[in-house]
């Protein structure tokens, strides 16, 4: 298999982790909704190249975390089948990594569009 081929393939593979996502994470698809709203917001209240900046670099944070997190869980419910503490800490900390991601990315949201909403 050449490299194109085994590269297009895991370019595949990706996106079908992403479509198992949107379908089967109901957090994942409220952050993709949300996301989809700032992106909205951005076109219609017309923010600069520095706010497109910090808004995508935000949105991918948050949602790549989310990704990681949801990677994470599915692999200790696989690992670890039944409640052990260990196991529930660690998808407690995943859970809260997206959390804090997700307050700052409201703070973004507010710093960048309150301004020119008010």
């Amino acid at each position: 298999m050449s490299k194109t081929h085994k590269n297009i393939k895991s370019i595949g593979f990706a996106l079908e982790g992403i479509k198992v996502a949107i379908k089967e994470e109901p957090n994942f698809k409220v952050h993709v909704i949300l996301a989809i709203l700032a992106l909205v917001f951005g076109f219609i209240l017309k923010i600069s190249h520095t706010e497109w900046i910090i808004l995508m670099f935000t949105i991918v944070f948050v949602l790549v975390l989310e990704l990681i997190n949801t990677a994470l869980e599915e692999i200790v419910d696989i690992v670890s089948p039944k409640v052990q503490p260990k196991a529930k800490i660690a998808k407690d900390v995943a859970a809260g990594a997206v959390l804090i991601t997700a307050i700052a990315a409201i703070i973004v949201g507010l710093v960048i569009f309150l301004p020119k909403i008010i």
